[in-house]
C-alpha cells in the first residue's frame, strides 16, 4: 500500500478500516477497527514522547501493517511533517542533510542494527529526538549501543489488536530501564498462568490476554496521596516454555544469559523427550562441530546456565528459521530440532 493509497482510505468517510495482523500470536487474521480508536492512540503516543505541531516523522515502515499506519495517523493527528521513504533496510540512507535532526522515527531492529554499520548513517540516527523501535525484541547487544545516545530511544510494547504499542520502556541514557512503563489510560495484570494482560480501553473493548510471560512491579511515590506506577517486563513467551523434567524452562530467559557467550547466530527450542518430556536444544547457525568444539559449548553453557536450562543437544543448522519480518520461526525450528 502507498502513502497515498493509505491516506485516501483514511479520509473516505468510513468509520473504520481493515488492518491484519502480524501472525506473531498465530496465522495472520483480517481486523476491523475504528479510526477514532486508531486516533486515541496516536495522541497517547504524542503525549507521551511531548511531540508538537510542526514536528517532523519518519515514516519507513511498511503501511500494510498496523505500526506503518500509526505513524501516518500521528501525524494527522499531530499536524507532524511527514517524512517517508521506501521501507527498506537501510531508511535514513536516502535522506538529505537537511531533513536532520528528526523529532520522530520508528523502526523495527533490524533497520536500526542496519543503520549503525554505516557511519553517516549511525550519525544520523542519533539525531533523531525520539527512536522507538518496535515489531520485534531488542536484544542485549542492540540495546547495549544505544545506551549512551544523546538523545530518546525507547522499546515499544504492543501489537495489532492495541493500534501498535501500549507501553515503552526507555534503551539510552540514565532512565534506561528493563521495565516497560504502560501510557497513560493502559492497565496491565497477570493471568493465572503468569501471562500479561492488557486493559486499554480508549483501543480496545475486550481485556487482551497475550501469550507473554510477564512479572509486574508496582511502586508508590513518597507521598501517599500519589498514585502507583506500575511496570512489566517480559520474561518470554508462553509457546516458548520447555517442560523438562518437571522443571520450565524459557527459552528467550536462556538466550539472553547466552548471548554474551556464543558468536554465531543461535537459537533455544526443545525436542521431544521420552525420559523428560522434552529437552533444551541448542541450534548453531553455522556447518558442523567438532566432538571438541561441542565440549567447549557444553561448558560455555554449563557456566551461564542452571543445570536443568543447559541444552541436552546441540545441532547445526545452514541458517535459523525466520519469519518474514525477520523474527525467530520458532515453530520450524522446533521441527528442525525434532528432524
Amino acid at each position: 500500500m502507498t502513502l497515498e493509497e493509505f491516506l485516501a482510505e483514511w479520509r473516505n468517510g468510513d468509520e473504520r478500516l481493515l488492518v491484519h495482523t502480524s501472525g506473531s500470536t498465530g496465522k495472520p487474521k483480517p481486523l476491523w477497527v475504528e479510526k477514532q480508536r486508531m486516533e486515541a492512540s496516536a495522541r497517547m503516543t504524542c503525549d507521551f514522547l511531548g511531540l508538537q505541531e510542526g514536528d517532523s516523522a519518519l515514516l519507513c515502515l511498511p503501511l500494510d501493517y498496523i505500526a506503518g499506519k500509526m505513524v501516518v495517523v500521528r501525524s494527522q493527528v499531530r499536524n507532524l511533517q511527514l517524512i517517508a521513504v521506501e521501507p527498506t533496510g537501510h531508511p535514513l540512507s536516502t535522506l538529505s542533510a537537511s531533513n536532520f535532526p528528526l523529532s520522530f522515527a520508528a523502526m523495527v531492529p533490524m533497520q536500526v542494527w542496519n543503520s549503525l554499520q554505516v557511519p553517516e548513517e549511525r550519525e544520523r540516527l542519533r539525531q533523531i529526538r525520539h527512536l522507538i523501535i518496535g515489531g520485534g525484541a531488542v536484544d542485549e547487544q542492540l540495546a547495549e549501543t544505544l545506551k549512551d545516545f544523546p538523545h530518546a530511544v525507547w522499546s515499544t510494547y504492543g501489537m495489532t489488536e492495541t493500534l501498535s504499542h501500549i507501553a515503552m520502556r526507555r534503551l539510552s541514557g540514565p532512565d534506561r530501564s528493563d521495565w516497560y512503563t504502560p501510557m497513560v489510560g493502559v492497565e496491565v495484570s497477570l493471568s493465572e498462568d503468569g501471562c500479561l494482560m492488557i486493559r486499554a480501553p480508549h483501543v480496545c473493548d475486550e481485556v487482551l490476554i497475550t501469550n507473554d510471560i510477564a512479572e509486574i512491579k508496582e511502586t508508590r511515590n513518597q507521598r501517599d496521596e500519589e498514585p502507583r506506577r506500575v511496570g512489566f517486563r517480559i520474561l518470554g513467551r508462553r509457546d516458548n516454555v520447555i517442560c523438562t523434567g518437571g522443571m520450565k524452562v524459557q527459552a528467550e530467559v536462556v538466550e539472553r544469559k547466552l548471548f554474551p557467550l556464543i558468536a554465531e547466530p543461535f537459537l533455544i527450542t526443545k525436542r521431544r523427550d521420552e525420559k523428560f518430556g522434552e529437552i533444551v536444544v541448542l541450534l548453531l547457525e553455522r556447518e558442523k562441530l567438532s566432538a571438541q568444539e561441542t565440549e567447549k559449548y557444553k561448558a560455555l553453557c554449563a557456566s551461564a546456565l542452571q543445570k536443568y536450562e543447559c541444552p541436552r543437544l546441540i545441532l547445526c543448522v545452514n541458517k535459523l528459521p525466520q519469519t518474514a519480518t525477520g523474527k525467530p520461526a520458532r515453530a520450524e525450528a522446533e521441527r528442525l530440532a525434532n528432524g
